[in-house]
């Protein structure tokens, strides 16, 4: 069983196995992507594939964006897995907690600060 507390991100995905319009299910023997973007005409089915995403287990990752192209209302929303983002927040804690404020001269320089 693979450790789940980093994200699978694939090197390279296979081109001779796209995923599907209709489904957002990777191919056999491919992990899921940390991070997806959907876009498409705003209409069922772009709701469809992001409802999908969020039974697989993903989530809204930002506020959605939309634009218009003269004849469509085309949009588009992030969505990523839970284990992505516990992993960026612990390396971003990990990262503030090795701050040494001695190595900028500045001791005390952030005393009483958040």
């Amino acid at each position: 069983m693979p450790h789940t507390s980093t994200p699978a991100i694939p090197e390279k995905l296979s081109t001779t196995a796209p995923l599907s319009a209709a489904t957002s299910t990777p191919p056999v023997g491919e992990e899921k992507l940390a991070y997806r973007l959907f876009t498409g005409a705003d209409d069922r089915a772009f709701c469809e594939r992001v409802s999908a995403a969020l039974a697989e287990g993903y989530v809204l990752h930002g506020s959605p964006a939309a634009s218009f192209n003269g004849s469509t209302v085309i949009v588009a929303q992030a969505l990523v897995l839970p284990a992505a983002i516990a992993s960026a927040d612990a390396a971003v804690a990990n990262a503030v907690d090795e701050l040494d404020a001695d190595e900028f001269g500045a001791d005390g320089a952030f005393e009483g600060h958040a």
